[in-house]
């Protein structure tokens, strides 16, 4: 009986041990996704009168802050950025003035997401802490949407400004002045809303400021504006487009880069450009030509014995002369590099580039065959200023093809000529390659550019139409493809940005709104409606 007693305690008391066990066990537990939650701040957000240069916020939790330089906007922009603090976690964050602030003025200071809790990272978004330094917060707004004006994806961290126009105002004030009123779109946003803004009359704009400035340098900032002025209150939202403008042509001293040769390097668009070269009085013929890698032009002439030459630049008004001292120098070797591509299509021509510009051709001794050693037909076109020759032919599927240039074929403009030169190109099957027509609706006018690009822009191929609203791209390697209609305004056959000061929008540019599938032996018949 003693031992069934001891028995049943024992079994109970190992029961109860292994229960308790069991609640003791150790779990993950929810995450925390909940947001730092402001408990007080000093002085109160929205306070009017403003006179401090210390704000304190203080947080239910401790937090930090993450990329707060990037992150934070003040608006109106100020002279000196504030010290924001601490960057170690904490309960209170700092915010000390360092700037003379505007009588009469509503201010934001936006955080974007760079108030984060210090355990799991949840941001606060967009906190905003605003004060007036008059008698009232300010409480109208503008919004509207950020589109780039050629490429389908949008720029991240773009900035948006409101400049107030009154009787100081004039277009040279985005390149001067800050805006009265800023907001950015941050690092996920494509659209913009400032806040927090006075009636009145404004210009708007948007920069993709690369040097954070708050201010418009066309060398290297993207812009986009409303060409008419904004007067606020208004409830329209408004699509700003950022372009790169074309800066106004001028050239830089030129370098010597041979004996034969300068280097003159360049801004703005050189299309109509003159240069002459002269030793004293003497003009010297010369051959221009685009250096392939960089915004620079190639001068080449021939060997001549001078201690200094002067070069003469015109472009429309542009004009411009320098003198350089002319160094003895070693000649450039002449040599030449194919782009192997052989395709089907009409745009697939083999080509090779010379290293010098090249000025006599002699076809007799240049000589294009088939896999059966039959002499295929060809024509060729030199492009002298990307010094490229291009090959004509009519060519068949699964077929080998053999370019052969004998010795004395191609002559420089210093009288080099080529040693042979041979090279071996195959094309595929019709079946490896497919077939897109895009059928045009709602054209409001011609002519247009039609483009293929790949996702990052790059133009595969092109078609221009000044009145056909079925266009064709034929023997196409299989790819998805993004498709692109473009305006071409002046008929210039090429996309033209726009310019501020001219108030000049760029052309404008439709994109299809899905990826097109091409795949290998398939036929692609799509229609794209340009109004919507």
């Amino acid at each position: 009986m003693l031992k069934n007693k001891f028995r049943f305690i024992f079994i109970l008391l190992a029961l109860t041990v292994i229960g308790c066990a069991k609640r003791g066990s150790i779990s993950g537990g929810l995450k925390d996704t909940i947001a730092p939650v402001l408990k007080a701040s000093f002085p109160k957000n929205l306070s009017v009168n403003f006179k401090g240069k210390e704000i304190n916020l203080t947080f239910d939790e401790y937090v930090k802050l993450k990329n707060v330089n990037k992150q934070l906007i003040v608006s109106p922009p100020l002279k000196y950025n504030p010290e924001v603090s601490p960057m170690t976690p904490s309960k209170i964050i700092k915010i000390k003035i360092k700037d003379t602030l505007q009588e009469n003025t509503t201010y934001s200071f936006n955080f974007g997401q760079s108030i984060e809790d210090n355990n799991e990272g949840n941001p606060y978004n967009q906190f905003k802490y605003i004060f007036s330094t008059g008698s009232y917060i300010d409480s109208l707004k503008v919004g509207g949407t950020i589109k780039d004006a050629l490429n389908k994806k949008e720029d991240s961290f773009v900035s948006v400004m409101l400049y107030e126009v009154n009787n100081k105002f004039n277009d040279s004030v985005i390149y001067k002045s800050v805006p009265r009123y800023i907001t950015n779109t941050l690092d996920s946003l494509k659209t913009f809303k400032i806040e927090n803004v006075k009636a009145g009359k404004y210009l708007l704009i948007a920069i993709k400021d690369a040097n954070n400035n708050n201010k418009f340098n066309p060398k290297d900032d993207k812009i986009g504006f409303r060409k008419q002025m904004v007067t606020i209150p208004n409830d329209s939202l408004f699509e700003l487009k950022l372009f790169k403008e074309v800066l106004a042509f001028k050239t830089f001293k030129p370098v010597q880069t041979s004996g034969n040769k300068l280097l003159l390097g360049y801004e703005g668009n050189p299309r109509n450009i003159k240069v002459v070269l002269k030793k004293g009085n003497e003009i010297i013929p010369t051959i221009v030509t685009k250096y392939p890698i960089k915004d620079s032009l190639q001068v080449w002439y021939r060997p001549i014995k001078a201690d200094s030459l002067s070069l003469a630049v015109t472009n429309g008004n542009y004009n411009k002369s320098y003198t350089y001292k002319k160094t003895e120098q070693k000649k450039d070797t002449l040599n030449f590099s194919p782009k192997p591509n052989l395709g089907l299509s009409k745009l697939d021509q083999f080509t090779i580039r010379s290293s010098h510009p090249l000025v006599k051709f002699d076809e007799s001794k240049i000589q294009v065959t088939d896999k059966d050693s039959v002499n295929v037909k060809f024509s060729t076109s030199y492009d002298v200023y990307k010094q490229e020759l291009q090959f004509n032919i009519e060519k068949e599927p699964l077929q080998r093809y053999k370019f052969l240039l004998l010795p004395g074929a191609l002559t420089d403009y210093i009288d080099q000529k080529n040693d042979t030169l041979s090279y071996k190109l195959t094309t595929k099957n019709v079946t490896d390659y497919g077939n897109l027509r895009v059928n045009l609706t709602n054209v409001k006018q011609f002519p247009v550019i039609v483009q293929l690009t790949t996702d990052k822009g790059d133009v595969i191929a092109s078609e221009y139409s000044d009145k056909a609203t079925s266009v064709d791209f034929m023997y196409l390697e299989p790819a998805k493809f993004t498709l692109r209609v473009i305006y071409d305004a002046n008929g210039n056959k090429e996309w033209d940005s726009g310019n501020f000061l001219e108030r000049r929008q760029p052309e404008e540019v439709i994109y299809f709104p899905k990826e097109i599938d091409v795949r290998g032996n398939w036929d692609v018949d799509q229609t794209f409606d340009l109004s919507r």
